[in-house]
């Protein structure tokens, strides 16, 4: 349903001059140009989800998980200054895309494993983030004050690293700062139901309430 809206989309643009508007400026531009319609609609596609599903997601876990953690959330509410690594350890206990393909480009042996050129490799991103061995034995738990959160691997890594990874933290951080300045807390009052997926790791629908503390 959504190829076939922005195919229609990719018609009426195509071809014509360039006009004020995301399609257009992406269709004339140097980066995308030469793109067919396939690949470019799968960009589009992947644009849309990037900035909408994953932070959409990660803030039903900032709900959800403090929810779930109380003593974390009390120490949160207690000390707003550890927002910045908060924001941190609850994308990286969510984790909102699981996993991602790659292609491997050369010969290698990891863990033993032998991987050839060309391999096709699911990096589980939401495995790798739950790392008893770089995370500590709470690794399942959301720790408002991990001093590694940092190193969780949600956006990826290198050349692959989400570009709209600064906006997401920046669209976390600025919730928990006006729930803490309004002394606002949310509470779950149901069990989440979650998006049957493998890929998008998040929520379809989460029952909350609003108090203050």
């Amino acid at each position: 349903e959504c190829a076939t809206y922005f195919t229609g989309l990719w018609n009426q643009k195509v071809g014509k001059e360039k006009t004020p508007d995301l399609i257009s400026m992406m269709i004339h531009s140097d980066a995308m140009a030469e793109m067919d319609q396939m690949e470019f609609l799968g960009n589009l596609i992947l644009l849309i989800v990037g900035g909408n599903d994953t932070t959409r997601n990660s803030m039903t876990a900032v709900a959800y998980g403090l929810d779930l953690f109380p003593d974390e959330r009390t120490k949160l509410e207690n000390d707003p200054s550890l927002i910045p690594n908060a924001v941190q350890d609850i994308i990286r206990w969510q984790t909102p895309l699981a996993h991602m393909r790659r292609t491997a480009t050369q010969d290698t042996v990891l863990e033993g494993q032998q991987i050839k050129a060309g391999d096709k490799l699911a990096l589980w991103y939401l495995s790798a983030n739950r790392d008893e061995s770089v995370f500590g034995a709470d690794a399942d738990k959301i720790v408002v004050d991990r001093p590694n959160a940092r190193r969780h691997l949600a956006f990826g890594h290198g050349i692959h690293r989400c570009v709209g990874a600064r906006l997401a933290e920046l669209q976390i951080s600025v919730l928990l700062e006006e729930m803490a300045k309004r002394r606002m807390r949310v509470n779950v009052v149901g069990e989440p139901e979650r998006v049957a997926a493998c890929f998008v790791h998040g929520y379809r629908k989460l029952p909350v309430t609003i108090s203050k503390y």
